[in-house]
């Protein structure tokens, strides 16, 4: 069973995308504001029916009703408003994702944690340490977020096929997010070969800032997260090995421990079966490094 924490549109969506993809064949969605998750898994049941899915989404208000899940994506907390950054969100949804991490502890020891709530690398940091799991069987999801913002610019810049890009985004999920045109391609063409070097510059200013566009038009970010969450777990759930970026606590990789931020690493049944360390130039570097430093402070914010 996949549990989805956290029943607002992003979680909802989340579950959605993945009942599509038939991840599992039961999907939970909790949360603590009665008749939401109830009401959300009635109206994605009613679509799932008309598209013959053999899916069944469950709605509740209980943190008992997640026993044996296999994945438990936590989406909880508050979302971003218009003019607000994802550390603004650090405080309160410090413990609101405490609570529900040890909740997972309780009822679902055995799982893989996939944390979405923003600040997303801090908020990685206190999933890990407050459940005590074997790292790999805790990573968040920030990197696909961004990777797919990278993906459509660069579809946008070059006409060309979607399906065609390839494209890589690291470092935190934040104002010092990295996308890397180093390592990204069209038909496997260097990105850097396709287009200038100020071009490529503001497709990397407009993936940062993307984000806050969105919300500042329609008030949330909701289909493109959905969608990353599960492509994260179907790489879990089929064992496709895929390159994925994602939050993970480093331990020596990169030249840092004791934090949380987005990297490349192999995604299958285990989790993180492998983190990826990448050769970044002195200028990747810099920003990385950046990531790294306003991650550690945020961490060193909240009480653990």
């Amino acid at each position: 069973m996949i549990t989805i924490i956290g029943a607002g549109k992003v979680g909802g969506d989340a579950a959605l995308f993945s009942a599509l993809r038939n991840l599992d064949d039961q999907i939970l969605l909790l949360d603590i504001v009665k008749g939401l998750p109830q009401g959300e898994a009635m109206d994605i049941n009613h679509a799932l029916s008309e598209q013959g899915i053999d899916v069944e989404i469950k709605g509740s208000n209980d943190y008992s009703d997640m026993k044996g899940s296999n994945i438990v994506v936590v989406v909880a907390g508050l979302g971003r408003k218009p003019g607000m950054t994802r550390m603004d969100l650090l405080q309160k949804n410090a413990g609101i994702v405490k609570s529900v991490v040890e909740n997972i502890k309780k009822y679902a020891d055995d799982s893989i944690i996939i944390p979405v709530t923003n600040p997303l690398d801090p908020m990685t940091y206190i999933c890990y340490k407050v459940s005590g799991f074997e790292r790999n069987r805790v990573f968040g999801m920030g990197g696909m977020l961004d990777l797919s913002r990278f993906k459509q610019f660069i579809h946008e810049a070059t006409g060309h096929s979607r399906h065609s890009i390839r494209a890589l985004v690291i470092g935190e999920h934040g104002e010092n997010m990295l996308p890397l045109p180093r390592f990204s391609s069209v038909s496997g063409i260097p990105l850097t070969s396709l287009l200038s070097k100020e071009k490529i510059d503001e497709l990397v200013q407009n993936t940062r800032q993307v984000a806050a566009k969105v919300i500042e038009l329609k008030g949330a970010t909701v289909h493109a997260p959905g969608n990353g969450i599960s492509t994260i777990i179907d790489s879990v759930v089929n064992g496709k090995m895929q390159v994925l970026p994602i939050a993970t606590y480093l331990d020596g990789e990169y030249g840092y421990s004791d934090v949380t931020i987005g990297v490349p690493a192999v995604i299958g049944k285990n989790g993180v079966e492998k983190i990826i360390e990448l050769d970044l130039n002195d200028e990747e570097k810099e920003i990385f490094n950046k990531g790294i430093e306003s991650v550690k402070n945020a961490i060193s914010c909240i009480q653990i």
